[in-house]
């Protein structure tokens, strides 16, 4: 597996050179940042910053410094997702945005609800949840997997709009299966069948270009603390304005009914810290260049997607066209089928060879996720590899 010479030649400052930029553990192999992310220690020092700030004076801070900054943190990141800062407001995680969004709908008993079988774990179950609750009609569309093209998966998801849901619950980049979704031509297809659409974009701020006022949709929302290097605790949730009235957070507090944007900015005393230096992360993408930072991920993850199932003689999730900065790439026979057997051989992984990666069970067989981060590099891989061969005996 040689690293690829586009990689080398165009981005000598990634890789190895730039890992002194976070705090990751440094005997681990770090191939997961697709779940977590990983906050730059420059950021991590910009949001202690702000906490200093909270209790040197907390009274000053929560009643003239708070709402300030939270809207400066807001402007800063709405050109980023190419809408303005109406409508925009800064959250905890796109968990949480998607439960407040599903809580306030005033959809009739007996309402179809369309999500798919990739939809991530936490969402299905806040859906699972308000459908029983409310007596709608919870329906599951299956998606290709591996997946030959969008207009596969376009096909699969129009047939399922038939009969037509009230709501639609769409990811933009799947967590389980690592697809970048045709997200535009299944909305305006769900669209036209007159249903509201709910987008998780968990995995999309940061690892692709966004113009949310292009996607035809009610509902967006996205982590900041995956690709685009915030500390934990930071997303977003971008509401159209015809469902702002009736959107609130889950917290309703002191600015209730006083509009969207001051109820989702003040839900009671906490450590925003993580939303108010939004800033210096932005900064640090900034120094290191978005174009560059997503050429060198994209190129990295499906460079070693391609060497890996070339290894083992196995296949990838999907082609260049449905993937990004995460590649699913099957893994050798033998390792088993189920979520058990995931879990076990990816707590291997972590324990006898230092490697963290997620392991999902689909099609039969185990699939491992590939992520791609500038501090990864061909050689990283290159263990995972070995690893695995290892234990495939």
């Amino acid at each position: 597996m040689p690293r690829p010479a586009t990689l080398s030649n165009s981005s000598p400052s990634f890789g190895a050179p730039v890992r002194a930029a976070f705090s990751l553990q440094r005997d681990y192999t770090h191939l997961n940042h697709g779940s977590y992310g990983a906050t730059p220690v420059s950021v991590m020092a910009a949001q202690r910053i702000w906490q200093d700030k909270l209790e040197l004076e907390p009274s000053r801070f929560m009643r003239r410094d708070y709402k300030p900054g939270m809207r400066a943190a807001i402007a800063a990141l709405a050109p980023r997702l190419g809408v303005g800062s109406e409508g925009l407001a800064l959250v905890e995680n796109a968990t949480q945005a998607v439960n407040a969004v599903l809580r306030e709908l005033d959809l009739p008993a007996g309402s179809d609800v369309l999500i798919t079988d990739q939809t991530y774990g936490a969402v299905k179950n806040a859906a699972r949840h308000m459908s029983a609750r409310n007596g709608w009609n919870l329906r599951s569309v299956t998606l290709p997997f591996p997946a030959a093209s969008a207009d596969e998966i376009i096909a699969a998801y129009s047939a399922a709009l038939d009969p037509a849901p009230a709501l639609v619950i769409l990811d933009h980049i799947t967590s389980p299966t690592a697809l970048v979704l045709p997200l535009r031509e299944m909305a305006e297809a769900a669209r036209a069948r007159g249903a509201l659409v709910l987008v998780d974009g968990a995995h999309a701020p940061g690892m692709l270009d966004l113009d949310l006022s292009a996607i035809p949709c009610d509902w967006y929302t996205g982590n900041l603390h995956k690709w685009m290097f915030t500390p934990k605790g930071c997303g977003f949730l971008w509401t159209a304005e015809v469902q702002r009235a009736t959107t609130h957070p889950l917290a309703i507090s002191h600015w209730y009914q006083q509009g969207y944007d001051a109820e989702f900015e003040y839900v009671g005393t906490r450590d925003a810290s993580s939303q108010l230096c939004l800033q210096s992360a932005l900064d640090f993408i900034d120094a290191h260049g978005q174009d560059a930072i997503r050429a060198y991920n994209t190129a990295l993850a499906n460079e070693a997607a391609d060497a890996l199932a070339a290894r083992w003689g196995t296949e990838r999730g999907a082609g260049q066209e449905l993937t990004g900065h995460m590649v699913m790439v099957r893994l050798p026979d033998g390792f088993g089928s189920t979520r058990e057997e995931a879990e076990a051989l990816r707590d291997r992984l972590t324990d006898e060879f230092r490697i963290q990666i997620p392991i999902n069970p689909l099609t039969g067989t185990l699939w491992c996720r590939l992520s791609a981060q500038i501090y990864n590099e061909m050689a990283d891989y290159e263990r995972l590899a070995g690893a695995v061969e290892r234990l495939a005996g």
